[in-house]
């Protein structure tokens, strides 16, 4: 694996840490192939239960390379065009992983990076994280699902006012608005992280799988839809060894031990 990127595997959890920490692990096409090859990687790899998305050193990701982006500003939208398949590939399949993703924000999270944040099934992030958008102080548009799912998380209205005014969101406040699950002392960041990653790593992952894959379709379809998917998903898990076990589990006043199938 690249190394602007490394991916550990700890048990039934991968951790995919972005590492070009003497560029607050800003995005560039080296690390852009290199995410896309380790999503593809861990979401494929069915020994992997749960996945982790962080950054190495003191940020998260300060989005893209400004100097990566002024370099190709002669080269027009082509550029530009190149730059966002590898972006956008990366954003789509982190959303298709039959699996949980769990961005883990260790300090700020700009522009792409915020993106990623807001592409993954859930996140937690250290009392002294950041997020903000940052596109409109060098002149650009969002890009990397951001208008997806700020909009869808926010409201039209207050994702604007963020676009607009460049407003800067602390970890509590992120965690106010829905953005971040939890909020974590930046001391006790990794064993929290560690500790909640493994405890998605134990539960029943395919139940978690079509829970996700129907959260994906449920704002572009009607209501008929959604409830017939819904049938039949419902219908697929009960047929699983982790809905026997869970409910075994349940009746039998134990933990369940789930496997996955």
């Amino acid at each position: 694996m690249s190394e602007v990127v490394q991916v550990e595997r700890n048990g039934g959890v991968a951790t995919i840490r972005m590492n070009r920490p003497e560029r607050m692990n800003a995005y560039n096409l080296a690390m852009g192939d290199a995410l896309l090859a380790a999503a593809l990687s861990v979401s494929a790899d069915r020994s992997v239960r749960c996945v982790v998305l962080t950054g190495a050193g003191k940020a998260f990701s300060a989005g893209g390379d400004v100097e990566m982006m002024a370099s190709i500003r002669g080269e027009g939208s082509e550029g530009f065009l190149d730059l966002t398949i590898r972006l956008h590939a990366f954003i789509a399949t982190l959303r298709r992983a039959p699996k949980p993703v769990v961005a883990a924000v260790n300090g700020v999270a700009a522009g792409a990076g915020f993106s990623f944040v807001l592409a993954c099934d859930t996140a937690v992030a250290t009392s002294s994280a950041r997020f903000t958008l940052g596109y409109q102080n060098i002149g650009l548009s969002p890009d990397g699902g951001m208008t997806f799912f700020l909009a869808r998380a926010l409201g039209t209205q207050r994702a604007m006012e963020m676009t607009l005014f460049s407003k800067v969101l602390s970890a509590s406040l992120a965690q106010a608005w829905g953005l971040v699950h939890e909020v974590f002392p930046d001391a006790e960041f990794a064993a929290r992280v560690d500790a909640l990653s493994s405890q998605l790593a134990g539960g029943p992952t395919l139940a978690y799988a079509r829970a996700k894959e129907l959260y994906n379709r449920a704002l572009s379809q009607p209501l008929e839809t959604q409830l017939e998917e819904e049938r039949q998903n419902i219908a697929r898990s009960g047929a699983t060894h982790d809905f026997r076990e869970g409910t075994a589990a349940f009746l039998e006043k134990r933990p369940a031990r789930f496997e996955g199938r």
